[in-house]
């Protein structure tokens, strides 16, 4: 590792992200590791001097998907899904982002938490991308500010913002606790390479049934606690007035993606980038450019008033985190390749335009999908029902977060 005041300047990231687009950014004390009967806040400060990092390797970069227009649902009826599809969705269209994030292993070097591994979230400077990676920086820095400085406790299901600073040539650099570096997207990928290499070896890949049947149940469970986790913290965020709004398998932290080790799986929630504050004293002011395409959604649905604009956010949430459900239903238990987060998405929302039962006879005709259609008719189908509900086209029959998670399907009732 190399110490962080090598290559950036010691410069207090919490004063220095663009003054002239928010307000200032209020320091707080907080203690991401320890707390007392006594003290429902937690005391420690948020480290903003490079010099208390150092840095390590390189371990990923990815980009944002961002959502360019909306258009409703088409009158008429349902289109076959063709390769001419591919050109967009008729309901979101979406493009990925110029910001490009790049991911460092560290730890920290001084002060009450060190030795503490974290890892590094860059955000490229102006010239790299512009204003908008600045803006993206500071609201994803004050989406955990005020989230981690709450009276009511953290949620285990979000990752911990440690600290942050800013470097000479002006990358915002955000550091949160390591508490895994495998993504939901990483284990279904892993979960489908290894459906390819059993459906290669055929017979060859387990003589024995029950031990079939026993790795998938595995799988089940470990599916379900991974939405069980991922919604805790989406109910969390909710709770305290706060939308996510970039919601997806990539999102989401794992600690494990071992299913053998499910009972110690704690999935958390990142990429605060485009949260929205959505307490009613903050819907009454102009709401920023990250959350425009939000508000011309539910301009689109509707949603005129403050209470009304809320509900939608909200609304919009249990709809990512229902496209959510429906890649970690299928893909994990397809073949690699077979099954991809934008082809399920254009499947539901084009060819049967959110008709999950229409959608159930299709799947059942593909004999690659048959594991899928059996994890989520689990239960005389409680999984197609709470994919229906958080799928809904009418978003003020989605349900809330909380009523997700009491669902029977999620319980793990259906098990």
């Amino acid at each position: 590792m190399i110490s962080a005041s090598a290559t950036p300047d010691s410069l207090s990231f919490l004063h220095s992200v663009h003054k002239t687009l928010f307000p200032p950014i209020r320091t707080f004390t907080f203690n991401p590791f320890t707390t007392t009967r006594n003290s429902r806040i937690c005391k420690a400060t948020l480290i903003t001097n490079s010099d208390w990092f150092q840095v390590g390797r390189l371990i990923g970069s990815y980009g944002f998907m961002n959502i360019t227009s909306y258009s409703p649902f088409p009158s008429g009826p349902i289109t076959e899904f063709s390769p001419g599809d591919l050109g967009g969705l008729k309901v979101q269209d979406v493009g990925e982002g110029s910001v490009k994030i790049k991911l460092y292993e560290g730890r920290v070097s001084e002060g009450p938490l060190r030795g503490t591994s974290v890892v590094f979230k860059v955000y490229p400077g102006q010239r790299a991308a512009g204003g908008e990676a600045d803006m993206m920086a500071a609201n994803e820095l004050n989406a955990h500010s005020f989230l981690q400085s709450s009276s009511k406790g953290i949620s285990q299901h979000l990752l911990i913002l440690v600290g942050g600073f800013e470097t000479k040539t002006g990358e915002q650099w955000l550091a949160f606790r390591d508490d895994g570096k495998y993504s939901a997207a990483d284990y279904a990928k892993v979960a489908s390479q290894k459906v390819s290499k059993d459906c290669e070896l055929g017979e060859l890949s387990s003589w024995n049934r029950f031990e079939q049947e026993e790795k998938l149940q595995r799988r089940r469970y470990f599916i379900i606690k991974l939405l069980q986790g991922a919604m805790r913290g989406l109910a969390y965020m909710h709770d305290h007035d706060r939308l996510h709004q970039s919601l997806g398998p990539s999102s989401v932290v794992l600690n494990t993606i071992a299913e053998r080790e499910a009972r110690y799986l704690i999935p958390r929630l990142r990429d605060l980038a485009f949260s929205v504050d959505i307490r009613y004293s903050e819907l009454e002011v102009d709401p920023g450019s990250l959350a425009d395409g939000l508000w011309r959604r539910a301009s689109a649905a509707g949603a005129y008033t403050r209470l009304e604009k809320r509900a939608f956010g909200i609304a919009d949430d249990i709809y990512e985190a229902g496209l959510l459900f429906a890649y970690l239903a299928f893909v994990p238990f397809c073949e690699a390749g077979a099954m991809d987060s934008i082809s399920l998405q254009r499947l539901l929302e084009n060819t049967f335009q959110l008709d999950i039962a229409a959608t159930r006879e299709y799947c059942l005709a593909d004999n690659r999908l048959e594991n899928a259609v059996g994890f989520l008719d689990l239960g005389n189908g409680a999984g197609w029902e709470l994919l229906q509900a958080m799928l809904n086209p009418d978003f003020r029959k989605r349900p809330i977060a909380e009523a997700v998670l009491n669902h029977r399907f999620m319980t793990g009732a259906v098990l």
